[in-house]
Formats: C-alpha cells, sequence, structure tokens
C-alpha cells in the first residue's frame, strides 16, 4: 500500500448531502399563538424558508358590518384581538365618531384611557407568559395571569364581561364606573407595580432567556417600516414611533408617559437592536409607562365628577354621513385600523380593518432564514400575534 503524502496525512474526505424537507408546525400548535399553520423547508435542523397559511379562523367580520349598524358591529370587533377588546372597541369607535364628526365628552375620554391602558397592560401579560411557555418554562405564565385576573376583575365589576366587553361604544362608553370602582383600581396599581421587577427577575434577566432570545430574529429598521411592521415589533427595531405620540385620540398628547425604544441601559450585552430580546422587553417597558398614564387618568377623572360617559349626540336610528373615514389606534400589537364608508344610511355601506399582526406577521419569513427549527417559536412569539386579528 502506498505511503501517504503529508499533504494526505489527517485528510478525511466526507461526502455529506442532504435532502430538504417540508415541516408543518400547525395549524393546531401551542408556539402558533392560534389556527397558524407554518411550513418549515429544512435542511436538517436549518431553516431556509417559512410559509404562513393563514385563514383558518376567518369570520367574514369585515362584511357583517357592512350589514349592521355600528353599535351592533361593536361586539365584532371584541373578537378580533380578543386579548385586547378595549382596544378593538375604541378604533371602531373612534372611526365612526369621526365620520359623523361627533364630540366625546372629555369624561367619557378620560374612561376610554383607563380602559385602554388596562387592555394594554392584560394582553402584555399574556404576550410575556405566553412568551415563557414557548421558550419551555411555565412559571412567568402563572405569574402573568395571577395579575391578569385582577384586571379582568374590574373589567367584570365595569361592564359585566371579562373577555370581549363590548364597553367601550359609539359616543362613549355603555355606562360609568361603579362607585369604589377608581379606589379598587388604584388599589390593583399599587398592587401591580412592584411585581413588575418580579418579571424581570424571572424572565427578562434569566441566563437561559436571553440566550435563547439575544440576538436571534433581528428585524432591520428599514426592513420593519418595508413590510409595515407597527407596535412592539417597529419600536424594538428602535423606531421611536407611537400613535399615541405621533397622532393622538382621546387626549392622548395631555398625558405624560415616554415611547418605549431601545437602546436600552440594561440591555445585556449579547443582545442586538432589533432582535426577539428587544421586542419582548419594549414591551415589558410598555406596562411600566401604562401604569404611569393609569394613574394620570385616575386623578382627572376624579376632578370632572360631573361629566357625562357618553355624548348626547348619538342615536341608534341616527345615519352616516355619505363620505368616509378612516383612523388608527395604537393597541397593544400596533396600529390597528378601521376604514367605514358611510352613505346617508344607518348602516354603512364599507367597513374595513387594517390589522397589525398581519403587517408583523408576513416579516416572518425573512427573520426565520438560517435559524434552527428550535428558535422558530422564539421568533414567531417574539412577534406576539393574534390570528383573530390576522383573519377576522
Amino acid at each position: 500500500m502506498a505511503t501517504p503524502t503529508a499533504d494526505q496525512t489527517n485528510v478525511i474526505e466526507v461526502d455529506v448531502r442532504t435532502d430538504e424537507m417540508l415541516v408543518n408546525m400547525g395549524p393546531q400548535h401551542p408556539s402558533t399563538h392560534g389556527v397558524l399553520r407554518l411550513v418549515l423547508r429544512a435542511d436538517g435542523e436549518i431553516v431556509r424558508e417559512v410559509t404562513a397559511h393563514i385563514g383558518y379562523l376567518h369570520r367574514c367580520a369585515e362584511k357583517i358590518g357592512e350589514n349592521l349598524a355600528p353599535y351592533q358591529y361593536i361586539p365584532y370587533t371584541d373578537r378580533m384581538d380578543y386579548l385586547a377588546a378595549m382596544n378593538m372597541n375604541l378604533g371602531y369607535a373612534l372611526a365612526v365618531e369621526k365620520l359623523c364628526q361627533m364630540k366625546i365628552p372629555e369624561r367619557a375620554q378620560i374612561i376610554r384611557v383607563i380602559m385602554a391602558e388596562l387592555g394594554r397592560i392584560a394582553s402584555h401579560l399574556v404576550g410575556m407568559g405566553a412568551y415563557g411557555l414557548d421558550l419551555g418554562t411555565f412559571s412567568p405564565f402563572l405569574y402573568a395571569f395571577r395579575e391578569r385576573e385582577k384586571i379582568l376583575d374590574l373589567f367584570e365589576e365595569t361592564c359585566g364581561a371579562r373577555l370581549t366587553c363590548s364597553y367601550v361604544t359609539i359616543g362613549g362608553v355603555t355606562h360609568d364606573f361603579p362607585p369604589g370602582w377608581v379606589e379598587r383600581c388604584k388599589q390593583f396599581l399599587d398592587y401591580f407595580e412592584p411585581k413588575i421587577e418580579e418579571y424581570h427577575t424571572l424572565l427578562t434577566r434569566n441566563a437561559i432567556f436571553i440566550r435563547r432570545t439575544a440576538g436571534l430574529g433581528v428585524l432591520p429598521p428599514d426592513m420593519a417600516i418595508a413590510y409595515g411592521c407597527t407596535g412592539p415589533v417597529l419600536r424594538g427595531s428602535g423606531v421611536r414611533h407611537d400613535l399615541r405620540k405621533v397622532q393622538p385620540y382621546c387626549g392622548y398628547e395631555t398625558y405624560d408617559f415616554e415611547i418605549a425604544c431601545p437602546p436600552f441601559d440594561d440591555a445585556p450585552d449579547e443582545a442586538v437592536i432589533g432582535d426577539a430580546w428587544h421586542r419582548f422587553y419594549v414591551r415589558m417597558v410598555e406596562i411600566k409607562e401604562s401604569v404611569k398614564i393609569l394613574r394620570q387618568a385616575l386623578a382627572r377623572y376624579e376632578q370632572n365628577p360631573e361629566g357625562s360617559h357618553r355624548s348626547p349626540e348619538w342615536k341608534p336610528t341616527m345615519k352616516l354621513p355619505a363620505g368616509e373615514a378612516y383612523l388608527e389606534t395604537e393597541c397593544p400589537r400596533g396600529q390597528m385600523g378601521f376604514l367605514v364608508v358611510g352613505m346617508d344610511a344607518p348602516i354603512p355601506w364599507r367597513v374595513r380593518a387594517r390589522s397589525s399582526s398581519f403587517c408583523n406577521l408576513s416579516v416572518v419569513s425573512e427573520l426565520c432564514k438560517g435559524c434552527l427549527i428550535a428558535d422558530v417559536p422564539a421568533i414567531v412569539g417574539s412577534l406576539d400575534i393574534v390570528m383573530g386579528e390576522i383573519d377576522r
């Protein structure tokens, strides 16, 4: 046998050939956050492409809106983002009021801000807890739902419902807060605010959580804008854009709060602006800012005891004037827009909705290219989508 030369010593030639295969993730999968089907084109453990298949929860919500009077359509908006029903109610009501050029009493505006920010906190708590489940930890989910239950108790005291509230309606809200509600809400805030640090200790600064999220699924700001991303997904990429500041509604311009946007002083060294960790942390910072807004709004509510909770201009038989109105609000997942077209009739001629989660989901293929299959739930979970809002 020939003696190997120096160049051939310790050289092993291996012909490795892999076949790409399609892997279905969903539509019944805990990490897809609803009935979403993701088709992964994988080369071994490496993801080459992700294709999202939606429509499993489609309910013709927009077409239904063209067959009902606006006040009858409010319960259907609850079912869009069912984790932030108050925010959905508010967006549609504001669009109709814009079309009708309706003036809303200050007391009603304050109540709307209170309920919208409570809804934002409750939604972000679900996002935090569910994200922990995606990454294999159960404790944050229990912590999050402990506090969320208290917010749902406040909702139940106000309107009798916990999830789909139908409370914010055309012209204001259905009725005022019950006696003692404001004090109970203050007690909740006093109890809740110190708990935020527990979440950071348990999850945000957890070494395993950082390893699973930091530097993963980096979304550059130009790509986020090109795909139409909004909300925490956009702000997590360093774009300081929040409709409550840029195009304020309900008097948000009079409240003192900051836009949650990196860079953050306490970000881990491994984290990169635009990654999954930053998208998660933006929501955690927003929770604290919402508490700040709530304290201001509750104080204003007590200073305005004689105001009305609903505009006298609205009547159930009121006709929508000919014309159209489009308005977006800053919901927990981003900018949710409603278009209402009137034809001098009680029922709208056209109703359309612009989903923030739809645009945020559209970028998932770009974020998952080259990642491991095990990282797909961490990337999708960082987008915090709700399929009811996407499919409608």
